[in-house]
């Protein structure tokens, strides 16, 4: 075991967890025979689903595989005394009107917002005895432009102008995420009712047009073109230039360098929280405790929420419509209506009865992109970083940059190429970019007094690496310690804080969240995998081939991060389905 692991007296390395936050139990008692609907996975968009469907009249339940609800947006006691959101672990993109429709601040959500939102520390020797520099961004323009003059008098100027730029393309793309896209379909071959019906979804399109105008060609340019051409049209800085550009490539198989770049850097910064623009936070008591909001919200309206219901198959009865699931242990739950949260690889090539489906869509199931760069570690320490950029306090509480993203291997656009190269070889990172988050710097319920809880998510590690090696423990542990190895140098005494670890790699995060290849989109967020086509034309409106069977996960319109849109959406279409059977 590693000799950082051994701190206290305390031995971890953790692969599988000690305890979870319990499930609700479920309002209607045991599980029924028969409901309106069945949601397959109590991931967050599932849980959600059930919500609207619910207070829609929609007999709804919730079958959960695992332990525990969340998905992905779960909270694990991996060590004692330390509460880690596993997988998934800042809040920004749930859309406002879930929050509002679901009234999850009374069902006990609660937020806590970073006024510093990213920290990136250079690796570099201080001048006549100062510290290295850094770059510190927040919600103050005046002293984030302060930190970007360190670098550019000129990027600073025009900073708020970029700002105000990005801003207005999220404003346009915003109405967008609340629909189904446009109905294509009906309007070739449906029946004038459909017809007109669909014209409707075209609203948010044209709305889109209208607010970017004339320089609908130049934000074009900034959905289709690698983020490196965008910002190097705006900048000159490269730590600026880095900082941004890790939320183009976060999460996905790409280079700042890949044409589509930044579209995956806009759907990170279109978040709206609490009424704030583009603000992200950290839920208190982790990312567990907004599921279980949202499935308190649920069950308030009637909604049954069940663990430890892994579902084996949907049935389909010889009309080719939907008429329930049936559990691993052979138990049959009949309904009108089945909502899959899993994966659409999951959905129709594990669950759904193969002869039903058409076998070119079965293929192209089969074909999408789901590449993962991405490895998790959870890490408990016994004291805050030490980061040489900006010491710590002398009482050793928290500091604002402690609250940060804080960006890592970020000194340059190049150096985040590299590491996208060197798993393009089939081996991990050699400087993995990292974004290091410690919630625990806001959120004092999540480790024992004086010490932290530390989010690391790391990239490029390939799901599968070249000259026949296998992410077993030692090479697991192997890449951790890299990463240790690199965070040391920014903040040294890292390595001796350490108390355990938890390390997820792409097949880990496919094996305990269901996430296809470990892609926690689940599939890329590519423009040829967006809008009208997620997962598949002409099945973005979250129906499928088989009657009564949706998609309400990540895998469908508008895609990943903790947003809900799909789930509140497929609600709805699900609803009018429902009402004309």
């Amino acid at each position: 075991m590693n000799a950082t692991s051994q701190r206290l007296g305390r031995a971890f390395a953790v692969s599988t967890p000690l305890q979870g936050r319990p499930a609700p139990t479920a309002a209607g008692g045991p599980l029924k025979p028969e409901y309106d609907a069945v949601i397959i996975g109590a991931g967050h968009n599932g849980l959600i689903a059930a919500a609207y469907l619910q207070r829609l009249g929609v007999n709804t339940a919730v079958l959960e595989r695992r332990h525990l609800i969340g998905g992905a947006a779960v909270t694990e006691e991996l060590i004692p005394g330390f509460k880690f959101s596993r997988a998934s672990y800042l809040l920004s993109l749930l859309r406002p009107q879930i929050y509002k429709d679901l009234e999850l601040k009374k069902h006990g959500l609660k937020v806590y917002f970073r006024n510093s939102y990213s920290f990136t520390p250079m690796l570099e020797e201080g001048i006549q005895g100062k510290p290295p520099r850094s770059l510190l961004l927040g919600t103050d323009m005046a002293e984030t432009q302060k930190q970007i003059a360190q670098f550019s008098p000129k990027d600073a100027q025009v900073f708020p102008k970029y700002e105000m730029f990005m801003n207005r393309l999220a404003s346009a793309i915003d109405p967008l995420l609340d629909s189904s896209p446009v109905d294509t379909t009906a309007f070739q071959h449906g029946s004038l009712y459909q017809r007109l019906k669909a014209l409707f979804t075209l609203k948010p399109l044209l709305q889109a047009g209208l607010i970017l105008g004339a320089q609908l060609p130049q934000y074009y340019q900034v959905i289709t073109g690698p983020i490196t051409k965008v910002l190097d049209e705006w900048f000159e800085s490269e730590p600026l230039k880095a900082t941004l550009a890790t939320d183009a490539v976060i999460g996905a198989m790409i280079s700042p360098c890949t044409p589509g770049s930044g579209y995956v850097l806009l759907h990170h910064v279109m978040g709206d929280l609490e009424g704030k623009k583009g603000a992200w936070g950290y839920v208190e008591g982790g990312m567990g405790a907004l599921s279980h909001a949202i499935a308190k919200a649920a069950e308030a309206h009637g909604a049954n929420i069940f663990t430890e219901k892994p579902v084996d198959k949907v049935q389909v009865n010889s009309n080719g419509r939907i008429q329930g699931v049936v559990l691993k242990d052979g138990t049959e739950v009949r309904s009108k209506l089945v909502l899959s949260n899993a994966s659409p690889q999951i959905t129709f090539l594990k669950l759904a009865p193969q002869e039903h489906l058409p076998e070119e869509f079965i293929k192209r199931i089969s074909r999408l992109d789901t590449q993962s760069p991405v490895t998790k570690i959870n890490v408990a320490v016994d004291k805050l970083p030490n980061f040489l950029a900006i010491p710590n306090a002398t009482n050793g509480r928290p500091l604002p940059h402690h609250q940060c993203s804080i960006h890592l291997n970020c000194e340059g656009t190049q150096v985040l190429h590299q590491a996208f190269e060197d798993a393009t070889k089939g081996i991990p990172s050699h400087r993995p970019m990292i974004e290091l988050c410690i919630p625990s710097s806001l959120d004092p319920t999540l480790a024992p007094p004086g010490c932290h809880v530390i989010s690391l998510f790391t990239q490029y590690t390939p799901y599968t690496m070249t000259g026949g090696k296998v992410w077993d423990e030692q090479e697991k542990n192997a890449y951790a310690d890299r990463v240790f190895e690199c965070i040391e140098a920014y903040a040294p005494g890292f390595k001796k804080s350490v108390i355990g670890r938890d390390i997820l790699t792409p097949p880990d995060l496919e094996r305990v969240f269901g996430l296809p290849g470990g892609n926690i989109f689940h599939g890329a967020m590519s423009l040829d995998q967006l809008y009208f086509a997620r997962p598949l034309p002409p099945y973005s409106n979250y129906r499928s081939p088989i009657q009564g069977l949706y998609l309400c996960g990540s895998g469908s319109h508008p895609g990943g991060g903790v947003m809900g849109a799909a789930g509140r959406n497929v609600a709805q279409v699900a609803f009018e389905d429902f009402k004309s059977m």
